[in-house]
């Protein structure tokens, strides 16, 4: 017999209904196994829906798996945020107890403890940020500008701007960058015929697209992220590709010591404007830790029968 479990809707990377990166999360996950989470997740259709379960260590607030329409993640940037949002709305009396704002909190993912820390900013509206669990590293020689080129449907002059060449990043998650010159280019890049023969040596290609040229004038990169492979044709906001990212400005901007941060603006040519926050702390020409942040809003609530 099917078992009611509640679940949210909730707007990641956005503080406002209707915009960002769409997340499910159901709670009351216990029982369900691999193959009726993944049903569940395609019948959501959203890029991922995310199932929260009890810790394995009581120290930590809740274990998460997390699923796209075609297959699971160890680790994903908007699920993250919009989890850890979510958990601390449900329960603003922990936050109130230890007498901040904020409350810290590990999640436990497939990729290992992701530490969040999560504010309430109304009833139905929070902020959070994550470290990442693992640092990003490059998994190969990035494609061609040639390749690169005809898979996104644009001309070879088009890819690149100052350093930034075509690169692979991972966080987690592995991703191909592509900078692009200008907004105008990255706004025509679509996965064309050749998209699979230039990024195919991927399990699951995944493709973030950037230009440093932006919409809003207070943020620093402009990006897209294509996913056909995983049943995402193109996603909203990214935090993952965020993440991963993290490696391309390493590598092609080479930030001094310190702390850094970054603004990145995704989902415009979908009508879903998303802005994720990018953290780099760097030590010795390093990167030694980063963190990824946003907000998250509720849109929906409701009971699942499965």
């Amino acid at each position: 017999m099917a078992a009611q479990r509640r679940y949210t809707i909730l707007d990641v990377f956005a503080n406002r209904p209707l915009a960002g990166n769409p997340l499910a999360v159901v709670l009351d996950a216990d029982g369900l196994d691999d193959k009726e989470m993944q049903a569940i997740a395609r019948e959501f259709n959203l890029s991922e829906t995310v199932f929260v379960l009890p810790p394995a260590e009581a120290r930590h607030r809740a274990a998460v798996r997390i699923f796209t329409p075609g297959r699971e993640l160890p680790f994903a940037g908007h699920p993250t945020v919009g989890t850890a949002v979510l958990l601390a709305l449900l329960d603003p009396a922990a936050v109130k107890a230890k007498g901040a704002s904020a409350e810290a909190f590990g999640l436990e993912e497939k990729i290992g403890i992701v530490p969040c820390v999560a504010e309430p900013k109304g009833e139905r509206h929070g902020r959070a940020r994550f470290r990442l669990p693992r640092l990003p590293q490059s998994w190969g020689e990035g494609v061609s500008v040639e390749k690169a080129a005809r898979a996104l449907g644009l001309q070879p002059s088009e890819i690149g701007f100052g350093q930034h060449v075509p690169s692979r990043m991972s966080a987690g998650v592995r991703f191909d960058m592509v900078p692009v010159a200008t907004l105008d280019a990255i706004g025509r890049a679509r996965p064309g015929a050749a998209f699979e023969e230039a990024f195919g040596d991927s399990d699951h290609p995944a493709v973030y697209v950037y230009t440093a040229e932006t919409v809003e004038a207070g943020s620093r990169f402009h990006a897209r992220m294509f996913a056909p492979g995983l049943g995402v044709a193109e996603d909203p906001a990214t935090g993952s590709a965020a993440a991963s990212f993290a490696g391309a400005l390493m590598q092609f901007e080479k930030p001094g010591e310190g702390t850094h941060d970054f603004v990145i603006e995704q989902g415009y040519e979908m009508g879903r404007p998303s802005l994720i926050d990018l953290q780099l702390v760097v030590e010795k020409g390093a990167l030694v830790s980063a963190e990824i942040g946003g907000d998250a809003v509720i849109v929906a609530e409701g009971t699942l029968y499965a």
